[in-house]
């Protein structure tokens, strides 16, 4: 009987609870966490309490049901942000908007998972606040993910390749920066240098910062701090000198954000940030949108608002809307909200503190599914939260600040590029995010001027670039220094300060000799101070191979090179076989072939008219085989009479004139050139053999002839200069000297030019060139290469070439003077051509003038033959051995037989 009124009571309090639950709540809590003074919370908290007004006066939501909304200040403090979370948890709000700060957001959102509370955030854009980690938090700002990638777009679309950015050392400066710069990686893109300021950062902590950044080299600044009506970082630049056309400003969406919210501005602040580029939050015009500013308006009229609406203040406003339409779905389906305590809160009250009173939200995750179904269209756009719990990106304006107010030049969207189109109009057409495409109005830089800045500066007057120059002693066409002067002459230098002519800015620089004058430098060396910024870049005879390119970046090859071998030569003019060299082997069987044929023709044209081709068979073959070799000579035995000869022989003695003569040529340079005479034929023979190999001091020969050709440290020989080259060649491996040099091509040839005892052995067994090295990433390599090319194309490299190295006789092109120069049958086979041609026709017109006159000759036969019937019935062979006896007969003799048959007499035979 005593569980009875326990039984009871118990009964008695569920039924309640049942009846409490089925019934719709009288009012619903939510909260909002902002700060309260900021830029962005003096816009949020009246357009909030306006959102929430229109609802509770809106009957076609929550029938009846009364929103209410407490705000809490967090004072943009993570501290003080979290215990107004918890103050509104502990009210049994169903739903919390903001902060605004994506670093309270952090704190706060581990709360809302654990109370299962959802958090809408209206401003805090952060990517890293990710929906994987706090499931119940939801965001209806745009993620700075999209930002900057914008910022990205920009610089990429301006060809700019290095950033410089200035951001608030906090959670929402950092994260958002680090998105930047891996944006930037993708599209080849540099963050060269990460600037950051302390939250509360003064005047003169921006001063620092910014007169550290004037020594480095990009020019373009990426601004990432808070919401500053004061725009401290654009007003110590402009004290800077900073805010010039040699800079570039980009801004994120706080500078939007500042000048939204305190227009109209006075015209001294706006004059201080002309020509900065910035973003704001893209929203789409509407009736909607026009009515709220509009009341907007009134209300700052009335006193009621103290600021201009921003982008969050309409972002604010469609919050709650957000938040309302879900309590609204989530009464019609589920009725009432519960909450309930948790064992582990319960127990920290023995603490002695008030954890107790936090409760769960049961109904937290149908609460949050609701808000992630929700779709509507808000001052802003279309409400709709994606799968990252973020809103579906609208895109952003790209604004420009030109005379003192705010241009919008176009606009961003994440599937278009830019545009100067608003996205919306993109919306259902075919993704067209192309390079080929993106366009942007006409923005007013820094400085007042509309050109592309350069966004980047290589040095200046007070600190000139420092470019290493070798100091050679050898070879000093290439590059030396001016006797009883500091100046530096050379081949190198002509070339690289006609280069300097043609890159379209001022390049301060002074040469810094690098080498003590005694022996020639390290070039490696040098590649590795330009690395470590010892040097700036280095000009000279420096050779392009792969262990530099790994520390430095190079221009454009400016002279073709690589490794050859230099060995001594002898004189070959004794060979008893010399006189074929002239010819290829096709050439002379060409040539004998042409003798043959330009015989037989000639015999046949000149056979029946001329006693010089004529006799016993034996004669005639003689005559045909050495008729032409006899032309060789002024005057010949044999002479042609008819016209078809002589035609024929017009065009054999011409072609025969040209081939004497180049034949002449050939052998005459043949042995007039030495040849070499080497046990040594190429790179092969040299590594098998095991003698002495020289080098040139700072070559990187020594290195690729060791390491990559594995030849023995032991056979390498040192070389400083050319006179030691002829002293080692000379003396031979048998005497203290070396078999052969390898040595770069172009000061092999400069060395040849002076020395005829000595050549080129083989082929160039390495391929290269000579560039001017610079700094990893230096925009200079760049701009030096393409003026390379342009010397190149003009042919100023060549003039410059001939000046410097053919004074005594211009360096060769390949250096290979040893072997001579055969003449190949294809420089002459036009001649053979229309020689054979001619010769062709020749024949074909005495082969239709001798069938004519056989069909005469044997017309007349037949007439005055008694026996013509029978002798029509003759063989087609007999008929052929006719034509040919017919041919083979003399002129005159056939004139003979054409009168007898023309004066019928008794017939004389063929034969006789």
């Amino acid at each position: 009987m005593k569980l009875f009124p326990s039984l009871l009571f118990i009964s008695i309090w569920v039924v309640f609870d049942s009846l409490a639950c089925c019934q719709r709540p009288a009012v619903v809590n939510i909260g909002a966490i902002f700060t309260f003074d900021s830029v962005i919370g003096r816009a949020a908290r009246p357009a909030m309490e306006a959102a929430a007004f229109d609802i509770n006066n809106n009957p076609r939501i929550l029938n009846g049901t009364e929103l209410r909304l407490m705000m809490e200040d967090a004072n943009c403090s993570v501290f003080l942000g979290s215990i107004e979370a918890f103050k509104l948890i502990e009210k049994e709000t169903v739903a919390i908007i903001g902060p605004q700060s994506s670093g309270i957001a952090h704190m706060i959102s581990q709360v809302a998972d654990s109370l299962q509370v959802p958090l809408v955030s209206f401003a805090a854009t952060d990517p890293t606040l990710s929906a994987l980690q706090f499931p119940f938090f939801i965001r209806t700002t745009q993620s700075d993910f999209y930002q900057m990638k914008a910022i990205a777009d920009l610089v990429e679309f301006y060809g700019w390749r290095e950033v410089i950015a200035i951001f608030v050392d906090d959670d929402y400066g950092r994260n958002g920066i680090d998105v930047l710069e891996n944006h930037l990686e993708k599209k080849m893109g540099k963050l060269s240098y990460k600037l950051a300021l302390p939250i509360q950062f003064g005047e003169s902590e921006a001063t620092d910062l910014l007169k550290k950044s004037k020594s480095l080299g990009p020019r373009v600044y990426v601004v990432h701090v808070n919401p500053d009506p004061t725009l401290r970082i654009f007003a110590v630049a402009g004290k800077l000198e900073m805010m010039n056309d040699n800079y570039v400003w980009l801004a994120t969406d706080w500078l939007s954000t500042t000048l939204d919210s305190v227009v109209p501005m006075k015209g001294s602040i706006l004059s201080v940030i002309e020509g900065v580029v910035g973003l704001r939050q893209h929203t789409p015009w509407s009736i909607q949108k026009r009515e709220f500013l509009s009341r907007w308006r009134k209300m700052k009229q009335n006193g009621s608002v103290s600021t201009e609406l921003n982008t969050y203040g309409l972002q604010a406003y469609d919050t709650v809307w957000l938040v309302a339409n879900a309590i609204h779905s989530f009464i019609n389906e589920f009725n009432n909200f519960t909450f309930s305590s948790t064992e582990k809160l319960l127990d920290m009250q023995t603490t002695g503190l008030q954890m107790g009173k936090l409760k769960v939200f049961n109904n937290g995750t149908n609460l949050l599914n609701k808000i992630l179904q929700t779709d509507f269209i808000g001052l802003t756009g279309r409400i709709q939260i994606n799968q990252e719990r973020n809103i579906v990106n609208g895109g952003y304006d790209v604004i420009n600040i030109n005379n003192i107010s705010v241009h919008t030049v176009g606009y961003w969207s994440n599937s278009s590029g830019f545009s100067i189109e608003a996205p919306e109009r993109h919306m259902g057409k075919k993704d067209s995010y192309s390079h080929l495409v993106q366009r942007l109005g006409s923005i007013t830089w820094p400085g007042g001027k509309t050109e592309r800045p350069r966004g980047w500066v290589i040095a200046d007057n007070e600190r000139p670039l420092r470019i290493g120059v070798p100091n050679r002693v050898s070879f000093l066409e290439f590059i030396s220094q001016v006797h009883n002067s500091h100046g530096i002459q050379g081949y190198c230098i002509d070339v690289f300060v006609e280069a300097k002519k043609l890159v379209p800015y001022d390049v301060p620089y002074r040469f810094v000799l690098v080498g003590d004058g005694h022996s020639n430098p390290s070039y490696d060396g040098i590649a590795k101070m330009v690395a470590e910024d010892v040097l700036d870049g280095a000009v000279g005879d420096i050779a392009i191979v792969t262990n530099r390119t790994k520390m430095v970046d190079f221009s454009q090859p400016f002279f073709s090179t690589g490794l050859v071998i230099l060995a001594p030569i002898n004189d070959l003019k004794q060979s008893a076989w010399v006189f074929l060299k002239p010819f290829t082997v096709e050439m002379w069987c060409a040539t004998a072939v042409s003798f043959l044929f330009i015989g037989v023709v000639i015999w046949l044209l000149e056979h029946r008219v001329n006693d010089d081709f004529r006799g016993p068979p034996k004669r005639q073959l003689i005559t045909v085989c050495m008729f032409s070799f006899s032309t060789l000579f002024k005057r010949n035995q044999e002479r042609t009479i008819t016209p078809l000869g002589r035609m024929v022989m017009v065009i054999w003695l011409f072609l025969l004139m040209v081939i004497t003569a180049s034949y002449t040529a050939s052998l005459t340079s043949i042995l007039t050139i030495q040849q070499l005479s080497s046990p040594i034929t190429g790179i092969n023979s040299l590594i098998t053999n095991n003698w002495p190999i020289g080098y040139q001091v700072g070559s990187f020969a020594y290195d690729y002839l060791s390491e990559d050709l594995h030849i023995p440290r032991s056979r390498l020989r040192a070389l400083g200069s050319p006179e030691e080259y002829e002293t080692a060649l000379r003396q031979g491996p048998s005497n203290g000297g070396v078999a052969a040099i390898v040595d770069e091509l172009p000061y092999v040839q400069l060395f040849l030019r002076d020395q005829p005892d000595f050549g080129i052995i083989g082929q160039q067994f390495t391929s290269g060139g000579w560039g001017f090295a610079f700094q990893r990433e230096s925009p200079l390599a760049v701009d030096i290469s393409s003026a390379i090319l342009k010397l190149s194309e003009n042919g100023e490299l060549q003039t410059l070439h001939e000046k410097w190295f053919c004074k005594m006789g211009c360096l060769g092109s390949n250096g290979d003077k040893n072997d001579p120069s055969e003449l190949h049958i294809i420089s002459f086979w036009g001649l053979y051509l229309l020689c054979g041609v001619i010769s062709l026709i020749a024949f074909l017109v005495f082969l239709l003038r001798m069938i004519r006159q056989y069909a005469r000759y044997k017309r007349q036969q037949m007439q005055t033959s008694l026996s013509s019937r029978i002798k029509s019935h003759t063989r087609c062979s007999q008929i052929v051995f006719n034509f040919l006896d017919f041919i083979d007969e003399k002129e005159e003799a056939i004139k003979r037989m054409y009168n007898q048959h023309e004066n019928p007499q008794p017939q004389a035979s063929l034969a006789s």
